[in-house]
């Protein structure tokens, strides 16, 4: 069985992610999103919350998980038996820090190909980052997360 995993914070999940994850889903016989632990970012949605979106907005693909884990990636590869990691490219510019990333992860683990799928256009310039930013003055970001997920953000903001 071919397994890979789709690690981030996915804090939100955004049409983005969800492209990758339908593309990457048909390209192997399982898919681990595994929501990283140790981030070094300010959520705005908890670890339990994040995963609970994610389980939801995947719930109608059979071949995929969501689990969180700690520590090394590579590791995580390890213990799921996964063979990938699927990271996903916007622009040029995500290219020379995922290359990075992916030239450790081949260091510390050879057995772990790191697969790099481009985005839809259409989504080339969506980031969580960006979909917060704009959520917290209030602007539409409909067509840019799952509508559950625009759901959750507005609600979030109304208590935060």
């Amino acid at each position: 069985m071919r397994v890979c995993i789709y690690p981030g914070t996915f804090d939100p999940v955004t049409n983005g992610h969800m492209d990758i994850i339908l593309r990457a889903a048909a390209l192997f016989d399982k898919m681990v999103i595994g929501i990283a632990n140790d981030n070094y970012k300010t959520c705005l949605f908890s670890k339990e919350e994040r995963i609970e979106t994610l389980k939801e907005v995947t719930a109608d693909l059979n071949n995929v998980e969501v689990e969180a884990f700690s520590g090394l990636l590579m590791e995580f590869c390890k213990a799921k038996n996964a063979c990938a990691v699927i990271r996903g490219l916007r622009a040029v510019s995500d290219f020379e820090y995922e290359m990075q990333l992916a030239l450790m992860n081949k260091k510390l683990n050879p057995n772990v190909e790191t697969v790099f799928l481009m985005t839809g256009q259409q989504h080339s310039f969506i980031s969580s980052s960006i979909i917060k930013d704009v959520a917290v003055l209030g602007g539409c970001i409909r067509d840019l997360v799952p509508p559950s997920v625009e759901k959750r953000i507005i609600e979030k903001y109304r208590t935060v």
